[in-house]
């Protein structure tokens, strides 16, 4: 069956980083035909978009992490990264990974990370 499975959430102070990874298994192909993504829902927030990548390696950061997070994917491996530096206590979420077909638009998500910031 499809699975997700996402990794490297935590807690670390304001200033520091964190990796998170994503790997997607079961879908019988390649990840090249998705869209990755990250998504994030903090409490009393609706889920935001941190940031996507295509196949072409074309990226789109939501406004809050430009210039601070670095979104990349591995097709080979089914993997999705997103590297997360000078994290801020705002930045505290659970993350999810997400995968949306290309022709098809299904999404896949994963069960979620937590990232916490302490100040």
């Amino acid at each position: 069956q499809v699975q997700m499975e996402e990794s490297g959430g935590g807690l670390v102070q304001a200033g520091g980083s964190l990796k998170l990874s994503c790997a997607l298994s079961g879908i019988g192909s390649k990840i090249s035909g998705y869209i990755m993504g990250w998504y994030r829902l903090a409490p009393g927030n609706e889920r935001e978009l941190v940031a996507s990548v295509r196949g072409n390696d074309r990226t789109t950061y939501g406004d809050s992490v430009k210039d601070r997070f670095t979104i990349s994917r591995d097709d080979a491996m089914n993997a999705v990264y997103l590297q997360m530096n000078s994290l801020k206590p705002e930045d505290t979420a659970v993350y999810y990974c997400n995968a949306r077909h290309i022709v098809l638009a299904r999404d896949i998500w994963g069960q979620g990370t937590q990232v916490t910031v302490s100040s």
